[in-house]
């Protein structure tokens, strides 16, 4: 049969993988940022965009989908083209995946440092950039399934099974969780309320790092390890095992986020039960990753490009332990809301994403510039410096949660707690986050070593645009099995039908879980006394999502004695049922704020606010002080206020309407209150008379977005009597 001759597009790849190196210092960088500010809390004072709530999101984002998002897409086009023996579909769609792919990590990175964010972790971005990352989501999935659809490769090889298993599930899981109504060009509140939400939300959140950040890996893995030691995947069996049990169990463990939160039982204990199955699922793919190496060890112990893919699926199979161990409900009592959180998240992205990604690249390069590596020397040194940068980063932060877990439930002999002061457990680990700023340093400056590496290689290797191959064209069988094909070859050539049954395969974990949370009213019992917020509530509320609050402080108490002592009444699901969006966090670096309300006086949370340390010594939280300074914007508030109605929310049109009068009522009385402490009187005439003799216009205090935020925080768990 005549040969075809074609080229493949490596320009495309080259793009993606400047932006990985580009975007992964960047992101690496304000993690590193982030970790300072931990024991210098005001190395950023008083410059609002440049604080740790609103860095925070920036820095996941970019590591996720700037950094990890580009070495995927670099990793996907390169290996697709040559596993199918095809050109991608359309240039102009490979262009259009890698410019829009930029201009979305771009308006990421303009908006949420200006607090312009949904909250919602992982998914933080507003609505129209929602809308854009789904329509360039398509473009890339119409590219990927064009090129399988002209390929001259009649089976599908194991990395594809993963690629639209990928496609197909982020696809799913970004559109649900996002559904937003907005309330103008950059506000939205999310659709679900609450328990619903918080079930959505990690429906996604643990699936993003299931689908996003493992299944295209795997398929790197799959593509790129036997590439780099010249052997065969281990077992084609244990392939097919490892992808669909993996894609099946993988999408029912979301709620192991929220054991012992205000979610119903039936829907922890399917996510417990899912996450222990999914290490069987996990560890064969691990397994299948490293015996790919068997007969090669003595290349790893020369070629870095396969010393960082052995480290990381070393890495990936001690996540895929640990995430398993951490759903079990005793474990997770312990290890939630601590450091030991962050240990294991960080673990699985520098080790497992950062590795691959890295040893990707290093054997990339030199492929598609036609030389070899500059120095592999370098490449060793990048090596040593990021594994061990990974251990000094992990290790202190998993003493660092045990230190917290068994500090926060200590109790004295008379029944109280030992460390009564939350700011006693965050003193005591300050010596581990210098350890994490050190480790994270490490792990940079290897990033930096490979990036001058890599632009040495790229300045001695040719110019070569795209790669000249042949193949036979692919020639259609008729429907049926072949002799001697097993059922999975023949699916294998039909790829239709295995997206169909991937989609199926995702689709029903989802619809068990989330389908009767948000349907069957009886799931979340509500409280008649829990009320809506008034209108400043709501505006305090939607400041205290703009700095990023909820990413040291959570909103659920959970029933535990320790917990109760400290926080009071542990949480109801009717107590949330009018949170759009919910707000229970993953992490405390500071005290449970559920029950603050009425908890300090006004004044209290003014200073608290201006300078934390003044009311908390030894508190490593920033000062807020834009908060004093800056006047309240209401002109979306009556809007706000609709859209709430459209979700349910039972705001009247009397209520509405006198929103600007409830607001100036509520204001005057906080004002009142702020000027029974004398200090603040004085600072406050201090202010009025360096604005007169300015001739400036003097903002007063009523008007000012301290005072709507300590309204939110005055109400916070004030609906229900307790103790």
């Amino acid at each position: 049969m005549e040969k075809e001759q074609f080229y493949y597009d490596n320009k495309v790849v080259k793009k993606f993988i400047y932006a990985t190196m580009f975007w992964g210092l960047i992101g690496m960088s304000v993690g590193l940022l982030l970790a300072l500010m931990f024991v210098f809390p005001n190395i950023t004072k008083g410059v609002s965009w440049l604080s740790f709530g609103r860095l925070r999101p920036l820095h996941t984002n970019a590591v996720i989908f700037a950094f990890i998002g580009n070495a995927m897409f670099a990793g996907i086009y390169y290996s697709l083209q040559r596993l199918l023996k095809a050109r991608m579909f359309s240039d102009l769609l490979s262009k259009i995946n890698f410019w829009g792919w930029q201009a979305i990590i771009v308006a990421a990175a303009i908006t949420l440092p200006l607090g312009i964010t949904s909250s919602k972790e992982y998914a933080e971005l507003e609505w129209p950039i929602d809308i854009a990352i789904a329509l360039i989501w398509v473009v890339f999935g119409i590219n990927m399934i064009g090129t399988i659809l002209r390929r001259r490769e009649r089976h599908l090889y194991v990395a594809i099974w993963f690629y639209l298993g990928t496609f197909v599930t982020v696809a799913v899981l970004h559109i649900f969780n996002s559904l937003a109504l907005p309330v103008s060009f950059l506000k939205s509140y999310s659709v679900y309320a609450g328990v619903q939400d918080a079930l959505v939300q990690w429906w996604y959140g643990h699936n993003a790092v299931a689908f996003f950040l493992t299944t295209p890996f795997l398929g790197l893995m799959y593509y790129f390890v036997p590439k780099a030691a010249n052997r065969p995947v281990y077992s084609y069996r244990l392939s097919i095992v490892h992808f669909w049990s993996l894609i099946f169990i993988y999408i029912w463990a979301g709620p192991h986020h929220l054991l012992y939160t205000a979610l119903p039982d039936w829907a922890q204990n399917l996510g417990v039960a899912f996450s222990v199955m999914l290490i069987a699922p996990s560890w064969g793919g691990m397994i299948n990753g490293l015996l790919t190496l068997r007969g090669a060890w003595d290349k790893v112990r020369v070629d870095p490009v396969l010393k960082f893919m052995v480290v990381a699926i070393t890495g990936y199979g001690m996540a895929t332990f640990e995430g398993p161990m951490l759903s079990l409900k005793n474990v997770n009592a312990i290890a939630h809301f601590s450091d030991w959180i962050i240990a294991h998240v960080h673990v699985g992205a520098l080790a497992w994403n950062g590795f691959l990604t890295f040893g990707m690249i290093y054997w990339l390069v030199p492929v598609l510039f036609k030389t070899k590596l500059h120095s592999i020397k370098l490449a060793n040194i990048h090596f040593w410096l990021g594994t061990l940068g990974i251990i000094i980063y992990a290790f202190p932060m998993y003493i660092a949660g045990f230190v917290q877990a068994s500090m926060w439930k200590q109790f004295n002999p008379d029944g109280t707690l030992v460390y009564g002061n939350f700011l006693e457990t965050v003193t005591q680990i300050i010596p581990m986050y210098w350890m994490r700023a050190i480790g994270g340093t490490m792990y940079i400056i290897g990033a930096v070593v490979m990036l001058f590496n890599i632009s040495a290689t790229i300045k001695r290797g040719s110019e070569v645009e795209d790669d000249l191959s042949e193949a036979a064209p692919l020639q259609r069988l008729k429907k049926g099995r072949m002799l001697g094909e097993s059922w999975h070859q023949q699916l294998e050539r039909r790829p239709v039908q295995l997206t169909i049954f991937a989609t199926v395969a995702i689709l029903i974990g989802g619809i068990v879980q989330i389908i009767p949370t948000i349907m069957v009213e009886s799931n979340i019992p509500t409280i008649s006394s829990v009320k809506p917020y008034t209108p400043l509530e709501l505006e305090g509320r939607d400041l205290y999502i703009r700095e990023g609050c909820v990413g040291c402080h959570s909103q659920m108490i959970r029933p535990f004695r320790s917990e109760v002592e400290r926080y009071g009444e542990y949480s109801k699901a009717g107590e949330f049922v009018y949170d759009h969006p919910f707000l229970w966090g993953s992490k405390r670096t500071g005290p449970d704020l559920h029950r603050v309300g009425q908890k300090y006086s006004d004044s209290w949370h003014f200073n608290h606010m201006l300078d934390p340390q003044s009311t908390s010594p030894g508190s490593i939280m920033p000062s807020y002080s834009w908060l004093l300074k800056n006047e309240l914007d209401l002109s979306d508030t009556q809007n706000k206020m609709k859209t709430m109605v459209t979700l349910g929310v039972p705001y009247s049109e009397e209520e509405i309407a006198n929103a600007a009068q409830n607001m100036k009522a509520q204001a005057d009385l906080i004002a009142e209150n702020l000027t029974q402490d004398p200090s603040f009187v004085d600072s406050y005439e201090a202010a009025q008379a360096e604005a007169k003799a300015k001739g400036e216009e003097f903002v007063p205090i009523q008007q000012r977005e301290i005072v709507a935020l300590i309204a939110y925080l005055q109400r916070l768990g004030t609906d229900i009597k307790t103790k």
